[in-house]
């Protein structure tokens, strides 16, 4: 929760409580009346902003999901439980073996815990299910059989501080704690996970956005490291916001960090696009200017990127906020050369955590055999509720995202302003299901097409949808953004 949230529900105080109980509270704003469906997409509509000096807020309450109940899955899908009993799974990553760990997680200790400040923040969290401690452990589960259901269940690591990003390659396991990145050796198969890791990045902590995602590259010599930012659009400073708003690039030969692309707020999945062979990404966009902006998206992630967090928002639009709350944060002169436009919207407030791209051996059918996954937490400021689905962004054979997003699973809302759940993360079970956490239900869903053949891979294709890659090394302008100084070697 944001530091002017937090003001604003300490001035307001129980006068704010417009509603309660079962259906949800409604504390501030507006509704809107667009579909949220044309903020979507290559071309979403851009409403004029509606700057907002007390945020919207809309909390919908979560009852989890009774025994026989499940999301709705589309036409021709069918949804089951894979795990159930966990405590708010959020990441997932499926092993070589078939093995799938979890990361049973949630915020780190507030800094400010204390007071009046602490019990609204206590009292929303718990509200929609999301205030109890951390677990601060990772779960190893197993289907054995092949059943479609973890039969077996490990502590694989507890201890943890507010994990998030998990990945594997060529004998290593990394965990991204919210302040670190951490190596361990680790064979799959083994149910537990031992030994004295190494630190391979210290992780700014504190402010918002305490998830730091992971991803290996296809050769695994580098892994990719989302942070989010600090603050809704820098009103804590420029010093609050250092290497933050950013995804950093870990050679892990060479022991060298180094900001990969900027001017993302908060992203959270990352996969690499099987035909293009890029780095793609979900986001976050700012809040407080309205229940209709500033959409989500869904970008590829080409080096030395920048997408305007704060300055800017898709595209060119500028945010002026910035300039009235922080003056000392200015743009460099240079980065309105430079700032790039996302590629596809998923609409306000929605919320995008998990990604994963379609792979050869799927079984979802051929509707799915090309693009992503995207699980879309859901809005805690706009009225009506956006998000709280998983949606499929169907790809051409170039690479390319096309047409509207479509819902695979949907059903968290109940229609009567409570959720059963919150999809959070997706990925691939070896048998090429596709499994979905959902937090707050503490369940891991699988969604297969019945019958349906492994899926073809995806050829490899080379487009002139690719940007240019900008040499680090000879131009001063990308070496200033990437922060070259900021660099650092990986710790022994």
């Amino acid at each position: 929760m944001s530091p002017t949230l937090r003001n604003s529900l300490l001035a307001l105080g129980a006068v704010v409580l417009v509603g309660g109980g079962a259906a949800g509270w409604i504390i501030h704003g507006n509704p809107s009346e667009i579909p949220v469906e044309q903020m979507e997409g290559l071309k979403p509509r851009l409403v004029d902003p509606q700057p907002e000096t007390i945020p919207s807020v809309g909390l919908a309450k979560t009852v989890g999901w009774a025994a026989g109940e499940a999301p709705v899955a589309a036409q021709g899908l069918q949804v089951t439980r894979f795990a159930e009993g966990l405590k708010h799974p959020r990441t997932m990553l499926t092993l070589p073996n078939g093995d799938v760990l979890v990361a049973e997680t949630g915020a780190p200790p507030a800094q400010e815990s204390g007071g009046v400040t602490g019990f609204f923040m206590r009292l929303f969290m718990g509200f929609v299910g999301a205030g109890d401690p951390s677990a601060n452990r990772i779960t190893l589960l197993r289907d054995a059989k092949g059943s479609g259901q973890a039969a077996e269940r490990f502590v694989f690591k507890d201890g943890l501080s507010s994990p998030s990003g998990l990945a594997y390659a060529d004998g290593k396991l990394y965990i991204a704690n919210h302040d670190a990145v951490l190596a361990f050796d680790y064979q799959p198969g083994a149910t537990s996970l031992t030994g004295t890791p190494k630190k391979l990045m210290d992780l700014p902590a504190g402010g918002n956005h305490w998830m730091r995602n992971l991803l290996i590259s296809p050769d695994g010599k580098k892994l990719y490291v989302a942070i989010g930012s600090a603050s809704n659009i820098g009103e804590n400073g420029p010093k609050a916001e250092e290497g933050r708003a950013s995804i950093y690039e870990i050679d892990i030969a060479t022991s060298r960090a180094r900001r990969y692309a900027m001017g993302l707020r908060n992203a959270n999945g990352m996969a690499w696009n099987p035909s293009s062979g890029e780095l793609w990404t979900v986001v976050n966009e700012r809040d407080q200017l309205g229940p209709d902006l500033v959409p989500d998206y869904l970008t590829n992630v080409p080096v030395g990127a920048h997408y305007g967090w704060p300055w800017f928002y898709w595209g060119k639009n500028e945010d002026t906020r910035v300039y009235d709350k922080t003056p000392q944060f200015q743009m460099p002169e240079f980065l309105i050369d430079y700032v790039r436009r996302p590629e596809y919207a998923l609409g306000p407030h929605v919320a995008p955590l998990g990604l994963a791209f379609a792979q050869g051996g799927g079984r979802l059918g051929e509707a799915y055999a090309n693009g992503a996954f995207i699980a879309r937490h859901g809005s805690w400021n706009r009225k009506p509720a956006s998000g709280y689905d998983v949606v499929f962004v169907r790809f051409d054979a170039n690479g390319n995202p096309k047409g509207m997003p479509q819902k695979v699973l949907t059903g968290f809302l109940n229609g009567q302003g409570d959720t059963h759940g919150r999809p959070t993360w997706v990925s691939f079970a070896q048998d090429g299901a596709l499994l979905v956490s959902d937090d707050t239900a503490g369940i891991i869903w699988r969604v297969i097409a019945p019958g349906a053949a492994p899926s073809p891979a995806i050829k490899p294709v080379v487009t002139d949808h690719m940007p240019p890659q900008r040499d680090l090394n000879s131009d001063p302008e990308l070496q200033y953004r990437m922060k070259f100084k900021d660099d650092q070697k990986v710790q022994q």
